[in-house]
């Protein structure tokens, strides 16, 4: 096996709040696949950094009446102090606001400018008077354009979904004095994205990314690229733009370069060679992890940047999905948008580590936190079927043989069995598969417990002349214990450790050439992880709560367009007058077509007869009807709700059904009277 030069990182978090479990799901994720490559035997480096440039954290160090330079340095330490608790281990964990930033990005500028890639031109934007700042996009609210609603922000509507520029917004003001804002002129400074089309054209389809990732962004290409805004006006806490006095680097531009940067400050603490990794002939590999909801600006600006300043472009770049808490959005009021700091102050980190690595796949698709498979899987897998093969035999080597194991392997076939299935595993890491791997552990484990259920060491224990056997017996448990031990090493890298130091061996690599331990001394065995305790899932949540309201199970509202919408039927603690529900357009809808959405395990798309149009709405009763059987039934459909664009398209109303949820949730009958556009008074 060639030993690889690889470099590592994953998007770089936001100073300007806790790192939470959303986040969490990434760094998990890199890091298992970064101590993978180390037990391997691979030179591998993982580096990271916080984003500390942009307006929010300008706007917020002055609102803690702080400079920047201290709002940022404080959020620093409480990043680092998380991800070293989740065992999240970095080579190096720096700060976008470093000099060796400022050097890259200057040079990465230079680089571009001269190569005719850089161009500048008058824009007019809004200007806050009061606060004598230029606006951008999220700082600016008013009334959307096309459906009116208010405190909306200025690049599109939360309601309707329509996009639009914050000079269509009507009645607008700055969100940060309140003012109307004016319009002022500005020069900008541009990059010419559109210069690299055939670049990326040919880089996004060479394997670099996911399948569904380039299928993406050969959507966005043939739209045609359009020139990127890489300049913002003074105020702004940012780096100077060279050859533009007042004029920033806008936050994303130096963001993707901190990567760089982060590598520089290891390779000047370590005296590593930097160009090794970075110069465009670098035989080294570059990967980097992200989450999907920043796709556009790794994929295509980044290695553009790359390519354009004369330097290597990614290997790879693996994009992951979003995490659901309970099959839902992280919600504040529902007390499932959990900080790292609070998951750690009740439960094992470790658990956590183990939960996601048995959901992640090499897809982006969502993964779901769900707390009561969270704590079964823990229980099951890593106490009831891992730790218990220590435990069941460590008792007996103790008492009897006086930590002794066995001079001799009792059982060479199923020591080989576990053996041979490293490559498996091993591949399942090293495509991110990591779910599968997971499986694979655990059937090994099984076969493990199996093999002590089928030798009854307790009943040996009471037999005469069994001693012998006893030995072999739980010196063979031990032995596949070890095996599975570093098996799991990336993922639980702490139980790992704990049990090479009762095992009394040295830090194990790779499980491939392992040989028995025989006539070797073990130490005392202590309890390795405990199971979840349920009290601590609920003071997680509690701790997590922002003005909880209990849900009521007697309408199941189907629509996520409307989960908002759904708090009429809550516990009601303000009355509503008869002419409020009266706007309420509630009409006999007939199914005409449902299919099943996509990347989704809740929703059907529906298309439904109102009477005087159709309409699409998405729908969360997938686990009680099967498309086919819906077609030609009736529902109760709102059809004046505003319509809200959703990852899988736009939903056009909003289904009312009855009944608890899961399978039981009711529709109308398909007879009755009843007629597609009825209005119900």
């Amino acid at each position: 096996m060639l030993n690889r030069k690889i470099l590592v990182t994953s998007a770089l978090p936001y100073a300007n709040g806790p790192i939470h479990l959303g986040h969490l799901v990434e760094y998990i994720q890199t890091d298992i696949w970064v101590r993978f490559q180390k037990q391997r035997g691979h030179q591998c480096y993982y580096v990271c950094a916080d984003d500390t440039h942009g307006t929010p954290i300008m706007l917020r160090a002055d609102k803690e009446g702080i400079a920047p330079e201290a709002l940022i340095a404080k959020v620093w330490e409480q990043h680092n102090a998380d991800f070293k608790e989740f065992g999240v281990a970095f080579d190096n964990y720096h700060s976008t606001h470093s000099d060796e930033n400022k050097v890259l990005a200057s040079l990465i500028y230079t680089r571009l400018r001269d190569a005719g890639h850089i161009s500048s031109r008058t824009i007019t934007q809004a200007y806050d008077p009061v606060k004598n700042m230029f606006l951008p996009d999220r700082f600016i609210k008013g009334e959307c354009p096309k459906c009116g609603a208010a405190e909306q922000y200025g690049d599109g509507c939360e309601v309707c979904g329509a996009t639009y520029s914050p000079t269509d917004l009507k009645n607008p003001v700055s969100a940060i004095s309140g003012e109307k804002p004016i319009a002022k002129d500005s020069v900008h400074y541009f990059f010419d994205l559109a210069n690299f089309t055939d670049m990326l054209n040919e880089w996004t389809n060479a394997g670099h990314l996911q399948a569904e990732v380039s299928n993406k962004l050969a959507e966005w290409l043939g739209g045609g690229l359009q020139q990127w805004d890489i300049s913002r006006d003074a105020p702004y806490f940012g780096f100077e733009i060279p050859d533009a006095p007042g004029k920033y680097f806008y936050v994303w531009l130096d963001a993707p370069i901190g990567y760089m940067a982060s590598f520089k400050n290891l390779c000047d603490k370590q005296g590593l060679d930097f160009n090794e990794f970075w110069a465009k002939d670098s035989d080294a590999e570059l990967y980097h992890f992200i989450g999907k909801d920043i796709i556009y600006f790794h994929a295509l600006f980044w290695p553009a940047m790359l390519h354009g300043a004369h330097l290597r472009t990614p290997s790879a770049i693996f994009a992951h999905g979003f995490l659901t808490v309970n099959g839902e959005k992280m919600s504040k009021s529902r007390g499932t948008f959990i900080t790292a700091r609070t998951y750690l102050e009740h439960l094992n980190p470790e658990y956590l580590r183990y939960y996601f690595a048995a959901k992640l796949s090499a897809g982006v698709d969502d993964i779901d936190l769900n707390f009561d498979d969270f704590s079964q899987r823990v229980n099951s897998d890593l106490v009831g079927k891992v730790v218990n093969i220590a435990s069941r035999c460590s008792g007996f080597i103790a008492k009897r043989f006086a930590g002794m194991l066995s001079a001799n392997c009792s059982e060479p076939a199923l020591f080989a069995e576990f053996i041979n299935a490293n490559e498996t595993i091993a591949e399942f890491y090293e495509t991110r598969e990591f779910g599968k791997a997971m499986r694979e552990i655990m059937a090994l484990a099984d076969k493990a417990n199996q093999y002590i259920d089928e030798k009854k060491p307790w009943l040996l224990a009471k037999a005469e002349g069994k001693e012998q056997e006893l030995h072999a017996v739980c010196s063979m448990g031990l032995n596949l214990f070890r095996l599975l031990a570093v098996y799991l090493k990336p993922v639980i890298p702490v139980l790992a450790g704990e049990a090479e130091s009762f095992l009394n061996i040295s830090a194990q690599a790779w499980v491939a050439g392992l040989q028995p331990l025989l006539d070797h001394q073990i130490n005392e065995f202590k309890p390795l992880m405990t199971r979840v305790d349920a009290d601590k899932i609920t003071a997680i949540v509690e701790a997590s709560k922002e003005n909880l309201e209990k849900t009521s199970s007697s309408i199941a509202v189907s629509t996520p367009v409307v989960k908002q919408a759904a708090k009429q039927f809550e516990p009601i603690a303000d009355t509503i007058e008869f002419n409020d529900f009266a706007k309420l357009d509630l009409r006999i809808a007939k199914i005409i077509k449902a299919d099943p959405v996509e990347g989704s395990d809740k929703l059907l798309c529906l298309t439904v007869d109102i009477g005087d149009e159709t309409r699409t709405i998405f729908s969360g009763i997938k686990s009680a009807y099967q498309p086919d059987d819906l077609e030609g039934r009736l529902t109760l459909v709102i059809a004046n709700l505003a319509p809200r664009k959703m990852r899988f398209g736009v939903s056009e109303g909003m289904v009312l059904a009855a009944g608890p949820g899961e399978k039981e949730i009711w529709l109308l009958e398909p007879d009755g009277g009843a007629i597609a556009g009825m209005r119900v008074k």
